[in-house]
């Protein structure tokens, strides 16, 4: 019987991951629009074709970020979230800082947490990254409820370290390192 190569850079039992391609714009622009009242005042998804546009590119030409789509194996492949790592850093830091959302139908389901051991999983192999960060509004239950789930550490606080809608907001600061995932 001959072997066929997955469609997904990584696989969970029910999630794969792969990159963000042009053609996913509708689905994820669909999907973010879904999405609104779940990620306000989160996160901002493109949520219009030309946003998306932009947005993909950047993940595919950009050599300092990564995009990932989580998606549903049991659904045909359906998007259930994205998972960025962006200000990749190489040399003797070996860096980057992580950006996800799930989208609405598959909040709460587990789906994020098995993709972002997935990219966690990725990044520390064939990226041979050493530290992943998140840096997450303390307001937002669900994500640090991600992070800490996923063996992400409490590192520290950062007042007003992003613009996000029209104001600078404070973060948490969560890390994990190659070594923290040893065993796991």
């Amino acid at each position: 019987m001959p072997h066929t190569a997955s469609r997904y850079l990584a696989e969970g039992r029910r999630v794969g991951l792969r990159h963000f391609t042009h053609a996913d714009g509708a689905e994820f622009t669909a999907r973010a629009r879904e999405s609104k009242d779940l990620h306000h005042p989160w996160l901002f998804p493109p949520d219009s074709q030309g946003a998306y546009a932009a947005y993909a590119g950047r993940l595919i030409e950009d050599p300092t970020k990564a995009g990932f789509l989580v998606c549903e194996k049991e659904a045909d492949g359906a998007l259930a979230g994205f998972i960025n790592i962006n200000n990749i850093v190489e040399g003797g830091f070996l860096c980057g800082a992580l950006g996800y959302g799930a989208f609405a139908h598959a909040a709460g389901r587990g789906l994020m947490r098995e993709g972002l051991d997935l990219v966690v999983r990725y990044a520390f192999g064939p990226m041979r990254l050493h530290r992943l960060e998140i840096n997450v509004q303390p307001g937002n239950a669900a994500s640090i409820a991600l992070a800490r789930a996923c063996g992400f550490r409490l590192e520290g606080f950062s007042p007003k370290m992003l613009f996000i809608d029209g104001a600078w907001r404070d973060h948490q600061r969560w890390a994990i390192t190659s070594e923290m995932t040893t065993g796991r």
